[in-house]
């Protein structure tokens, strides 16, 4: 079932918009497109190759020409030539991985250049040794994706899928792309805004400690890399919703030059004038009303057939007065982000789950009756392994840091509903310290351990009643509503998961309402301070979405929907 975007899918363009916008060079080349690809029972690399596939779409999904599965037991194996343009090779050349779904492998002409453990997380090789200039070069990628058949992180794909689990997938499911830079060149920068302060911090990461050179608003700081630069940010416009300003940068060291962008704002909790913690933004309590936003495509699944389609997604939420989106256990590609950087839409960005396979009884009961249970039982929660609960820890860091930059993420998500949870105590802490300008919800739903910035709640099967948190914590209700419209000629399955079902859009939409106007209006007055409704678009089976799968039907009245959020905003 295709969108309208992967209709209209041009193979030679695929997803070629520059793909790191805050860090942003003019000598790149991105390898999205036709590849060979294999499908092995043995490690070793095959003499043949079965046919092609269109990177970056995983196998498993429509747009990738493939239409197959990878087992646990199976390597998938990626190939293709790579001819560089006239005077596009400078001292070093780098090749990045937006993610690969889980474990891979790659080689340059025959020689394994790196590896790279995990699904959702970019990683970047510096392959200028093994490049043969006056050659042919062969880049090849092997890769092994164990689903939930292991510990690995894996968010929504489960081996056998139905209701709230997807299709497994594998393989390469975002842009790959080279750079050549100099001999000496930035590797990274950290911006960390100071609303309180009026600066921003900058810290440019470099292999040599080298003179740096930074312009904001045509004022020139210098600085040496590798030690950081508070520059002053008199009478600033902040960054809200309403309005998404961005400052732009340029930032060079040596001969090595890239321009970017970031945004004055604060995230925190504080008390409002009642005294009841809420969610600050600006310093100032703000409501946020928002969706559950899974980022699968009917055609693509976890990969966006193109930059519109995410755009569409992000405005058409935005359109509806959703200030919110939960980026729901997956990490989306940097352009995601960027937009929602520039439209304004807060995000709180959850990390991918994984562990051993779950006990459904434990992970779905408390969403009717309540419970908890001490996460410190690993075996339980699937984190008996060693192994399992350091490469999360990993993993999480990994996160952090690749979108720390995001001017609109406000929380951090690390576990959700006790899929994989173990010691959120001490992740929290991590987290602090890795990151202390957002906020965080350390066990979204339940298995809450009485840390972080909130009591979350998930509530589908009973009335929501607010509670006021014995911690004295921000209250969110982080999932709710979760209600199953069918559209037919719109739809993935012959299932229709959902939890609560009608047969018509009037049905539908006054049900909605009336959750609005019975379980969320009333307790903003009493200190509930965001609500996440389930969701923004459908997924497979799971037909709760405000939007079909194929993004063809809006289920609801925007118009609607829209006057909601402006009593919830107000």
């Amino acid at each position: 079932m295709k969108t309208r975007w992967g209709n209209n899918l041009n193979p030679d363009a695929i997803l070629s918009e520059y793909p790191r916008p805050q860090m942003v060079r003019d000598h790149y080349l991105i390898l999205n497109g036709f590849w060979n690809y294999a499908i092995t029972e043995s490690s070793e690399q095959p003499a043949q190759f079965d046919g092609d596939i269109l990177v970056p779409f995983s196998p498993e999904s429509e747009l990738s020409g493939v239409n197959r599965i990878l087992t646990k037991d199976q390597y998938l194996w990626y190939r293709r030539e790579i001819v560089l343009p006239d005077d596009f090779l400078l001292d070093h050349l780098l090749l990045h991985f937006g993610a690969v779904d889980q474990k891979a492998t790659v080689y340059l002409n025959g020689i394994e250049v790196g590896s790279h453990l995990g699904g959702f997380t970019p990683f970047s090789l510096d392959i200028t040794m093994a490049w043969q200039k006056n050659d042919r070069n062969i880049l090849t990628v092997k890769v092994q994706d164990t689903t939930d058949f292991s510990w690995n992180t894996r968010g929504k794909q489960r081996w056998k899928p139905g209701g709230i689990w997807y299709s497994p997938q594998s393989g390469i499911w975002q842009t790959v792309w080279l750079e050549s830079v100099p001999y000496d060149f930035i590797q990274s920068i950290q911006i960390t805004p100071d609303f309180d302060a009026a600066c921003v911090r900058f810290f440019i990461c470099s292999e040599r400690n080298l003179p740096c050179l930074l312009e904001i608003s045509g004022s020139e700081f210098r600085f040496p890399s590798n030690e950081p630069v508070t520059v002053p940010m008199p009478n600033f416009i902040p960054w809200t919703p309403d309005q998404p300003y961005l400052y732009s940068f340029t930032a060079q060291l040596a001969d090595d030059k890239v321009n970017g962008y970031f945004g004055m704002r604060k995230f925190s909790v504080g008390s409002d004038s009642d005294g009841t913690k809420r969610f600050f933004l600006n310093n100032q309590p703000i409501f946020l009303s928002g969706l559950l936003d899974q980022g699968y495509y009917s055609d693509g699944l976890l990969t966006a057939p193109s930059d519109e389609a995410m755009i569409y997604d992000i405005q058409t939420a935005k359109s509806m007065g959703f200030n919110l989106l939960r980026k729901h256990v997956k990490i989306e590609p940097l352009r995601w982000y960027y937009h929602c950087d520039r439209l304004g839409m807060i995000i709180w960005q959850d990390m991918p789950n994984g562990g051993k396979a779950y006990k459904d009884w434990l992970i779905s009961a408390p969403v009717v009756v309540n419970f908890r249970i001490n996460d410190r039982h690993y075996k339980w929660l699937g984190r008996k392994e060693k192994a399992s609960r350091e490469q999360y820890l990993v993993e999480l860091e990994e996160m952090i840091r690749h979108l720390y930059n995001v001017v609109s993420i406000g929380m951090w998500v690390p576990f959700n509903e006790g899929w994989g949870q173990f010691d959120a105590v001490e992740v929290t802490k991590q987290i602090q310290k890795t990151d202390p300008s957002r906020t965080i919800d350390s066990a979204s739903g339940w298995f809450d351990q009485f840390t972080g910035d909130f009591l979350s709640r998930h509530v589908y099967f009973k009335k929501y009643r607010y509670k006021k948190d014995k911690l004295n914590r921000a209250v969110i209700l982080s999932e709710f509503g979760g209600y199953s419209y069918r559209v037919e000629g719109h739809v993935y399955s012959e299932n229709n998961f959902g939890y609560k079902q009608f047969k018509s859009e009037e049905e539908f939409q006054k049900a909605f309402i009336s959750l609005y106007e019975n379980e969320v209006i009333p307790f903003k007055v009493k200190g509930l301070t965001a609500a996440v409704y389930t969701q923004l678009s459908d997924v497979e089976d799971e037909l709760n979405g405000l939007l079909s799968y194929d993004r063809e039907v809006i289920k609801i009245s925007p118009e609607i929907v829209r006057e909601i959020n402006q009593r919830l905003l107000s």
